[in-house]
């Protein structure tokens, strides 16, 4: 994996190891955000911490979740500080129907220039394709990006230049 990008993992990606494995959605999509938090740990890749996500995860009732989920975000090298323009951006995706948690993690990808916003929450991702015109990331399931950049990849070790 040549490329390097910079991930917005959000709180569902970030928890989905620890979910219930017997369920096989659930299972690859674990998969998917290890492969890629491998990458992220190898530093090919860059990792995105951000305030919401602090914020959002510090919600986590399961206190062992809560830190083995710690542990993973001490591998993130960029970290978004919430600021007025988050703040102003998260409210604007707001308006387009974006939770408050969701749109701050949005305006937090955005503002790090983040490559991907990586989410297992299918209504997010759905809401996202109705707007993706006026939302500056790409927002996609750890599957579905994972096997599009595996396949670039293959592609282009094909074609050299």
């Amino acid at each position: 994996m040549s490329q390097h990008y910079k991930i917005y993992l959000d709180a569902c990606c970030l928890n989905r190891p620890f979910d219930d494995q017997t369920q096989y959605r659930i299972y690859l999509e674990s998969q998917a955000v290890m492969t890629i938090l491998t990458q992220c740990q190898s530093a090919t890749w860059k990792l995105i911490n951000s305030s919401a996500l602090v914020a959002e995860l510090n919600q986590t009732t399961n206190l062992e979740r809560l830190q083995n989920v710690n542990k993973i975000l001490a591998i993130a090298q960029i970290k978004v500080i919430s600021s007025t323009f988050i703040e102003e951006r998260a409210a604007e995706l707001q308006r387009l129907g974006f939770s408050s948690y969701d749109a701050a993690h949005i305006a937090s990808a955005e503002r790090s220039y983040a490559d991907v916003f990586l989410t297992t929450d299918d209504r997010l991702i759905k809401k996202a394709k109705q707007n993706y015109q006026l939302i500056n990331v790409k927002i996609k399931n750890p599957i579905q990006w994972l096997t599009e950049i595996i396949q670039t990849e293959e592609s282009n070790d094909e074609n050299p230049k």
